[in-house]
């Protein structure tokens, strides 16, 4: 599907082109966009996802804890109100605990002095509504569908080359197609790869008990595993689980019945919400750590997770990803406003400081937290359950805890203030 695009026209040049229509490279979009700049959207599936793909009986299984943070970019590109009448639901709570000790902290939006700690959302819902803004937008071209062939750099910009022969041209080319992206190996940026050993198991489920606003998560042997609330319909007794295990245990929790896969969630949660009822089937996904040793190259950005990918046991990845996105968009649209070269490296490189210190921080916390959880030496689990317990009363440590996890971190830039 192309819009504004023809097979007449072989070469065809923007101010910037994006490759990868996820959330994050969709958003850049509209945010580039949205300033005035033209821009070139590429993407290999055949077609755009679209609010007819979402299922109002039962969410997918796909899930992000958008921070107040994203929430406000979200809002600034307008494109919150359709989300929230589809479906979010916010959470004012958090349980943190040690599924095999007594360590447990508790977070509530009030201690935070915010409305609400953040929302779960589907990535469909989010995906969907940012498509609304971007296709059809006069500033955008969309080539779904796309095979990328070849990369070719000049002294004014980067050319693409897709399968079909038509080429694109523009002063900056960004990589937004994933943590496997075709386009970050096309530019040869190498890559430090953390095989975390582990597989997220996703599924939704329904409870007995309401989720009461409060999102859940148990460290276990294997993994943490996490129970996100999600209201349906107005019915709050549904949980998006993200359980992070190793590939043996993920593999038999794909293989059980519905019944027993809701069985097995209720123990293993320790019947906090209830019993268990499994709405859809396990879905398995690989988990490895990633980050790009760099993130620009002169006129070429990586943004999202083709920047980096993280573990998610703290719900980050969709927010960092968004959060590279408003920053590169601030550098760019900044530079060319004033006339300034927007795809040189002198721009590139302040949006590549701006994100990397704060990437690289949280990928190492993640990183940390997993090697202090994932031990059952008595002394480590002895550590982590005075720890959690101390920090429960220490209420200055857990706000300052509290706005590292909403986003409140660093310089801002004005789309999420």
């Amino acid at each position: 599907m192309d819009t504004h695009a023809t097979q007449t026209d072989p070469t065809q040049c923007f101010d910037v082109v994006v490759v990868g229509a996820g959330v994050v490279g969709t958003a850049l979009v509209a945010l580039l966009a949205q300033a005035g700049m033209r821009i070139a959207l590429v993407e290999a599936r055949k077609e755009p996802l679209g609010w007819e793909a979402i299922d109002k009986a039962l969410p997918a299984p796909r899930v992000s804890a958008l921070t107040p943070v994203s929430q406000r970019l979200l809002t600034h590109l307008g494109v919150w109100p359709a989300m929230a009448e589809c479906r979010v639901t916010p959470y004012r709570y958090m349980q943190v605990w040690d599924a095999d000790g007594s360590g447990e902290i508790n977070f509530s939006a009030d201690e935070a002095g915010v409305p609400v700690l953040g929302h779960i959302v589907e990535n469909a819902v989010t995906q969907a509504a940012l498509n609304d803004q971007v296709l059809g937008h006069p500033n955008v071209t969309c080539f779904f569908g796309a095979t990328l062939r070849a990369l070719q750099t000049s002294v004014t910009g980067r050319w693409l080359k897709l399968a079909d022969g038509r080429t694109l041209h523009a002063p900056l080319l960004v990589a937004a197609d994933g943590a496997r992206s075709t386009l970050r190996e096309m530019a040869e940026i190498d890559v430090v790869s953390d095989d975390m050993g582990q597989e997220a198991v996703v599924t939704t489920v329904k409870c007995t008990q309401t989720h009461g606003s409060t999102a859940r998560q148990a460290f276990m042997a294997g993994g943490p595993l996490a129970f996100l609330p999600l209201t349906v319909d107005g019915d709050a007794r549904y949980c998006s689980i993200v359980w992070s295990t190793t590939p043996e245990h993920a593999s038999t929790l794909g293989q059980l019945s519905r019944e027993a896969l809701g069985q097995a969630l209720g123990e293993a949660f320790g019947h906090r919400l209830g019993d268990v009822v499994a709405c859809d089937q396990a879905y398995r996904f690989p988990l490895v750590q990633r980050h790009a040793k760099q993130y620009v190259l002169a006129h070429f950005a990586l943004v999202g997770d083709a920047a980096h990918s993280i573990h998610p046991l703290a719900g980050q990845g969709v927010n960092l990803g968004l959060m590279d996105a408003a920053v590169l968009a601030e550098e760019v649209i900044s530079a060319w406003r004033r006339g300034a070269p927007w795809g040189e490296l002198t721009t590139l490189r302040r949006y590549e400081r701006r994100r990397r210190l704060d990437n690289s921080a949280m990928l190492g916390l993640m990183k940390g937290f997993r090697e202090l959880f994932g031990t059952q030496m008595p002394v480590f689990t002895l550590v982590r359950n005075l720890g959690m317990s101390g920090m429960n009363r220490l209420s200055p440590l857990k706000r300052m805890v509290m706005r590292q996890a909403t986003g409140e971190r660093g310089r801002l830039p004005l789309s999420c203030r």
